[in-house]
């Protein structure tokens, strides 16, 4: 059996809905429950000239069907001008995609790209999906973003969105560990690595260069690893960011933990950035979003890369047999 994942586009009038028209057009590894407006979709396959049949939430869509739980709009959809009226509609179908995978409706999450500005305009506190999904769920998350490739990669982030002056302060050895046994949990969980080895970085050059430029390394990383080390997690670092992501150094592990945003995804994104894919480990289930913005400037025009979409279902849907396999082998 395949998979069932819920799929939530995101921004109607970004290039989400246009994107799971393009998915439509071939077979996926996974049976696909797209939460949207129905309107919409077909609104954005005839603006870019593709064939699309509505189906029932609880049909085996084919070829140029997508089954859809309709999530109404207050407002109609015009491509490449977000209307903050259409916010409640996104942050529910957020939500009730949420919920199935709770109720185990649904094996996995995928999640296109929401509008920030957007929703904010429309009085909802939103500072992005991660954020929601953990406070529905209530649970801690860690970001991972992942390149999937000819040169695959996974980098997650001790801290996400922070300003850089910012960074120092928040990295402390009880939050770096919980990061870390995360990060560990989900790769044997989710990505069946039976032992995983992660690298961990520094968070100053040279990694602090034995406290000549900061002692974040030897106060907070190096303690807080030799205690994980101790319940068994394969822990290497902290090393030196410039030099940790040459191939030598990649081949003997199968995950990187970046200590902020600008330290690891650069390279994550250099790597290929139509490959990348971005997740969120920690959740009760297996949540894949797109590693891109809504686009507003392209939608609606059949220019949009579907790359990272059609990623994402790949990798949830991976995740989700993984999840499943594992779940069968304990029992």
């Amino acid at each position: 059996m395949r998979p069932r994942l819920a799929l939530v586009p995101g921004e109607p009038a970004g290039v989400g809905p246009e994107l799971c028209v393009r998915l439509a057009q071939r077979a996926q590894a996974a049976s696909l429950l797209v939460l949207a407006d129905p309107e919409t979709l077909l609104q954005a396959a005839r603006a870019i000239g593709l064939p699309l049949r509505i189906r029932d939430p609880d049909a085996e869509a084919g070829v140029g069907e997508l089954a859809v739980l309709p999530m109404p709009q207050a407002a109609p959809t015009t491509f490449g001008r977000a209307d903050p009226a259409n916010a409640r509609a996104v942050i529910d179908a957020l939500l009730l995609g949420a919920r199935r995978c709770l109720d185990g409706q649904a094996e996995a999450l995928v999640t296109g790209p929401v509008h920030k500005a957007t929703v904010n305009a429309a009085g909802i506190a939103y500072s992005g999906t991660t954020e929601l999904l953990a406070t529905h769920a209530g649970c801690e998350v860690v970001m991972m973003l992942a390149s999937v490739g000819a040169r695959p990669l996974r980098v997650a982030l001790a801290t996400t969105h922070l300003p850089l002056r910012a960074v120092p302060d928040a990295i402390g050895r009880e939050g770096l560990a919980r990061s870390l046994r995360i990060l560990d949990a989900a790769l044997r969980e989710r990505f069946a690595i039976p032992r995983p080895r992660i690298a961990v970085l520094g968070l100053n050059p040279h990694a602090g260069e034995a406290g000549y430029l900061g002692r974040e390394e030897i106060e907070i990383i190096e303690p807080t690893l030799a205690t994980l080390r101790g319940e068994g997690l394969h822990l290497t670092g902290p090393l030196p960011a410039d030099t940790a992501f040459l191939p030598r150094h990649l081949q003997d592990c199968d995950a990187v933990l970046a200590m902020y945003h600008d330290q690891g995804l650069p390279v994550l994104k250099y790597a290929g950035f139509e490959d990348a894919v971005n997740i969120t480990l920690g959740l009760p289930y297996p949540r894949v979003a797109v590693d891109h913005g809504t686009a507003l400037e392209l939608a609606g025009r059949g220019l949009a890369d579907p790359s990272s979409l059609s990623h994402a279902v790949a990798v949830a849907a991976a995740m989700a047999q993984a999840s499943s396999s594992r779940s069968t082998t304990e029992r």
